[in-house]
C-alpha cells in the first residue's frame, strides 16, 4: 500500500531569463514501509521534489500536479493551515546541513520539543522526556545534559543525529531524508545510514532518502529512482537497476563507481562526457541527448520522451526500445 502517490509534479520558477523548469512531471509512489531512494546529481531537482512535496518551495515557485496524495488524502487540497499540521507530525523531513537547519540561538532540546508540544496535548515534561528517549535511540550519550547544549557545540555527527531524533519526535508516517549524509566523514556516513535504516523498521516508517551516492542506496533502497535534469529518467527496485541499468545516464552513473574485487588499482573509472542542459525557457526531446553516446535524431523530436514501461513499476526515459538499445550497445563495444 502506498502511503505517497505522486503523479505529473512540476515546479516552475520565473527567472530573468525565462522559465526555470527544476522539476518536470515527476511520478513515482513510495510504500508503507519501504524506502525510495532518489539518486542523481547535484542540480538534478532532488531536493525541490522533496520541498515540493512539502510545499516548503520559495515563493515565487509554483507547484502543479496531476495527483499528490499521503495517506489517502489529497495534498493538493490542503490550506497552508493544514499543511502545518501535517508537516512535523505525519511527515518529517531532515533536512541537509543541520548546521543551518538547527536554530544557533536555542538549545537544542526546546528546538526538539517544540514540534511535540505544537503537534501533541503533552506537558513540557513529556515532551522532554521524549526527547530524551529519542536522542537515546540515536546514539547519543548523556542525552540528558545535552538537552542544555547548543548546536555549534555539537559535532557534526551529532547535529544529524539531532535532526534525526527532531523528524521522529511525532512518530511520522514518512520521513524525507535529504542527503543526510552530506559533510560527513565514511565512518560516520555509515552509522548514520545504518541509524535510519534500524529506526526505520522499528517504527515502521516510509523513508525517501535523497542522494547522489549510489553505494549508499545500494545498501539500503527497496526503490529507486534516477534523476536527471529535473526528470526521472530510471524506476525500478534497487536489484534491478544496480543489476540491469537500462537508461545510459543510470548506465553511465554506475561506471564511474569502482567494485571491489572488480575494479583493478588505478584503472581508468568511467566518466559522463559534457555538461547538464539549461532547464531555461521551453524545454523538448531528450535532455541527456547531447551527452549520450547513443543518440538519435528522434531524440531531439519536440515531443517530450515518455515513460517506457519494462513491467510492473519498472521503466524508463528513451526513444529507444530495450531490444535495440542492447543491439546498439553490443554493436557499439559498449559496457
Amino acid at each position: 500500500m502506498s502511503i505517497l502517490t505522486v503523479e505529473n509534479l512540476s515546479v516552475d520558477i520565473p527567472m530573468a531569463g525565462g522559465v526555470l523548469h527544476p522539476v518536470r512531471d515527476i511520478t513515482f509512489a513510495v510504500e508503507a514501509g519501504k524506502t525510495l531512494a532518489i539518486v542523481g546529481e547535484s542540480g538534478c531537482g532532488k531536493s525541490l521534489t522533496s520541498l515540493a512535496i512539502m510545499e516548503l518551495l520559495p515563493k515565487s515557485a509554483t507547484r502543479t500536479a496531476a495527483r499528490l496524495d499521503f495517506a489517502g488524502s489529497s495534498l493538493l487540497a490542503k490550506s497552508e493551515r493544514e499543511m502545518s499540521d501535517i508537516r512535523g507530525d505525519r511527515m518529517a523531513m531532515i533536512f541537509q546541513d543541520p548546521m543551518t537547519s538547527l536554530n544557533p540561538a536555542y538549545p537544542i532540546g526546546d528546538q526538539l520539543e517544540e514540534s511535540l508540544l505544537r503537534h501533541r496535548k503533552v506537558t513540557r515534561r513529556e515532551a522532554r522526556e521524549r526527547a530524551v528517549y529519542l536522542l537515546e535511540k540515536v546514539g547519543i550519550t548523556a542525552a540528558g545534559s545535552r538537552l542544555g547544549q547548543y548546536p555549534h557545540q555539537l559535532s557534526g555527527g551529532l547535529r544529524q543525529r539531532v535532526m534525526i531524533a527532531m523528524g521522529l519526535m511525532c512518530g511520522p508516517e514518512l520521513i524525507i531524508a535529504d542527503e543526510p549524509t552530506t559533510a560527513l566523514d565514511v565512518t560516520i556516513q555509515a552509522q548514520i545510514l545504518l541509524l535510519l535504516a534500524d529506526l526505520q523498521q522499528e517504527f515502521g516508517m516510509a523513508l525517501i532518502l535523497i542522494t547522489h551516492d549510489l553505494g549508499v542506496v545500494a545498501r539500503v533502497a527497496d526503490r529507486v529512482a534516477v534523476m536527471y535534469a529535473g526528470q526521472i529518467v530510471e524506476t525500478g527496485t534497487a536489484e534491478q537497476v544496480f543489476r540491469e541499468p537500462t537508461h545510459p545516464y543510470t548506465r553511465g552513473l554506475l561506471e564511474c563507481i569502482p567494485i571491489p574485487g572488480k575494479t583493478a588499482p588505478g584503472a581508468r573509472l568511467g566518466s559522463i562526457p559534457g555538461i547538464v542542459p539549461s532547464l531555461l525557457g521551453d524545454l523538448h526531446g531528450c535532455s541527456f541527448r547531447d551527452r549520450c553516446s547513443l543518440a538519435h535524431e528522434a531524440c531531439a523530436e519536440p515531443e517530450i520522451v515518455p515513460i517506457r514501461e519494462l513491467g510492473e513499476r519498472r521503466g524508463y526515459r528513451c526513444v529507444l526500445t530495450a531490444r535495440s538499445m542492447a543491439g546498439e550497445i553490443a554493436e557499439a563495444g559498449l559496457q
